[in-house]
């Protein structure tokens, strides 16, 4: 029987990621697909990254995952979000070309040393004192392995709806994947049921673009990865219409045969990403809704309809359509479709996504039960971390929840759970200001050099975007401006000039004011200004952030401090909280539901009280 070190269930977006990083640490790994035509297929929308999404994109190249290379190599159109607000919101978009994404991914993982693709259907586990000891697939194949990570998407079990017909399916035209539920059910696991959508595509060609919106790239786009020097090639247009009062009447006609609606779907969907005929119901107030027309590549006349996800018959699909402005000839090429599957709750895996009940087992993406390419990824990279590192028998990988999204991503899943497709938001993340898009390569990297997933020379570079910053920072805390070097540049943008000399730190807190123009004024270019820090636009913008926002930053990092101090506090795994009689009821079945690892973790946990978090540290701590 054939074995491996690590074997990858899935080739998606968390499987990409798991199978990569568990190869380059120096496992032999393989990777189990049933189509390897769709590795790393973009079900839904093809694009990469958006509102906090964004950031754990740049978290995973940081630590060495691929997501990130692979937009930049893909992409036709890039956007910054949110630059009207502070950087704390922050986040970096990409539409991407949906063949040419999967082709580099696919590039990718054939490139790889040590790992290997078997276009197969996982449907057995097997698990001998409590470990798992490998697979057998639906033709008959059994393998061995060390550890296996199970990354199947919206595959397990999976049924198609449009309208009240329904047909299995974990994605267009692709089967389910069967077996492997129950096969988990029958060691203890308890599973779930989910559903998510995807609206309808149509044809480029029938669209009217002089009743659109255009929604161009950025300017200057900025890649996703640290690894890529910049973006050059021409960017594609995406389009904004909207919905009106006659959409929703034609939505309204199909109600009586929503799969939704009446009932034939049962799985939850995700609150923050509802379909069109969810959005009529839920927001009956609003005349209108955004709707996004995206191309799905450059050579294709195929357009994503984002915004108008549905799961209503064809026809009504089609008929609300032609009402939208720019739509009234529209050709729809395939109609939205919802699709349900099966989820475990994540409350069975720990921190590092290994499952409480099998030793060496871990579960990553839409199979803990959240939505989206990003979050998946993030998931990946983590539980092929430390599949590696059980088989190598070295110590877990925690990413935690005060360092990078990635950590407030497993951290909410593990200890509040979900009933519904988990999407990351800024406002998950206590200590946004920190974990900001532009500085994911200095929280993160120096782990993923340490892994090996971080090569010499990219480290080397961060160690010396360091000394710049280092450098700069030094330069604008102790340099002193008099008003005749910045007052005409102040009354330009509209700040109050000085009277009187002014360190060059007080002026880039100013709201208006910018560090780089700051620098490109006579005064600065002609001074001894540490000229090779300040031509690098990352070294400039950290700065200006650091020093903008230097109060609050502070202020984070003393919260963070405290954070840190409870995570210091650890319980032993074995540890048994029945015992322990003086916690209320529901925080000791939320605990021995949970397992905590830290005192810090058992107090995020909903449901376990201070009162019950002091029962605790006086138990194990005195």
């Amino acid at each position: 029987m054939k074995k491996y070190d690590v074997i990858v269930i899935g080739a998606g977006h968390a499987g990409i990621e798991a199978s990569l990083a568990s190869a380059r640490m120096g496992c032999s790994v393989l990777l189990m697909t049933m189509d390897i035509e769709a590795v790393g297929r973009m079900s839904c929308n093809p694009a990469i990254g958006g509102t906090a999404k964004g950031n754990l994109v740049r978290e995973v190249d940081a630590l060495g995952g691929d997501m990130a290379r692979i937009a930049d190599a893909t992409g036709i159109q890039f956007r910054m979000l949110n630059r009207s607000k502070g950087p704390a919101v922050w986040s970096p978009r990409s539409q991407n070309d949906r063949e040419a994404y999967s082709v580099e991914a696919r590039r990718h993982i054939e490139a790889q040393q040590r790992l290997h693709v078997m276009q197969d259907m996982v449907t057995e586990v097997f698990i001998e004192n409590g470990e798992i000891v490998g697979v057998e697939t639906g033709t008959g194949v059994r393998l061995a392995c060390t550890a296996l990570v199970v990354s199947a998407g919206t595959f397990l079990n999976g049924v198609m709806h449009t309208g009240l017909k329904s047909r299995i399916g974990g994605r267009f035209n692709e089967p389910p994947a069967v077996g492997l539920t129950a096969s988990l059910e029958k060691l203890g696991f308890v599973s779930g049921r989910l559903k998510t959508g995807t609206p309808p595509r149509v044809d480029r060609r029938s669209i009217d673009f002089s009743e659109v919106e255009e929604q161009p790239g950025d300017p200057n786009p900025e890649p996703f990865s640290y690894q890529t020097e910049e973006v050059t090639r021409d960017q594609v247009s995406c389009y904004l219409t909207y919905t009106n009062h006659q959409t929703h009447e034609v939505l309204r006609t199909g109600f009586d045969k929503s799969p939704m609606f009446t009932g034939l779907i049962k799985g939850i969907g995700p609150r923050y990403c509802p379909s069109i005929e969810d959005k009529i119901i839920r927001f009956a107030d609003k005349e209108r809704h955004q709707i996004f027309l995206e191309p799905e590549g450059r050579d294709t006349n195929v357009v994503y309809v984002n915004g108008f996800s549905t799961s209503l018959p064809a026809e009504v699909q089609f008929g609300a359509m032609k009402t939208v402005p720019g739509l009234e000839k529209v050709e729809m090429l395939r109609p939205g479709y919802a699709v349900e599957y099966d989820f475990f709750p994540p409350h069975q895996v720990k921190l590092t996504l290994e499952t409480h009940l099998v030793r060496r087992l871990f579960f990553a993406g839409q199979i803990n039960g959240t939505s989206g390419y990003e979050e998946a990824a993030a998931q990946g990279i983590v539980a092929g971390i430390n599949a590696a590192l059980t088989v190598k028998g070295e110590e877990p990988f925690v990413v935690r929840r005060s360092e990078a999204y990635i950590g407030v991503l497993i951290d909410d899943l593990v200890n509040k759970g979900t009933s519904e497709p988990y999407r990351m938001f800024t406002s998950r993340a206590e200590y946004r200001l920190m974990l900001r898009q532009d500085n994911a390569d200095r929280r993160l990297m120096k782990y993923g050099h340490k892994l090996g997933l971080i090569p010499d020379d990219v480290f080397r570079s961060l160690r010396k975007k360091e000394e710049y910053i280092q450098v700069l920072a030094d330069y604008v805390a102790k340099k002193s401006v008099p008003p005749s070097a910045v007052n005409s540049y102040l009354e330009s943008v509209g700040s109050s000039p000085l009277t009187e000399n002014e360190r060059l730190s007080q002026l880039v807190k100013r709201q208006d004011v910018r560090l780089s123009e700051l620098l490109e004024l006579e005064f600065f270019r002609t001074d001894s200004v540490p000229v090779e820090a300040a031509s690098h636009r990352a070294v400039v913008e950290q700065v200006e952030i650091e020093t903008k926002y230097e109060g609050y930053i502070v202020r984070q990092l003393d919260e963070i401090d405290r954070f840190e101090k409870f995570e210091s506090m650890s319980i032993p795994e074995d540890f048994d909280f029945g015992r322990v009689k003086s916690l209320s009821t529901e925080a000791r079945e939320k605990l021995v539901k949970v397992k905590p690892q830290s005192i810090g973790q058992a107090s995020r946990i909903s449901g376990v009280s201070p009162a019950d978090i002091s029962v605790l540290m006086v138990y194990l701590h005195g």
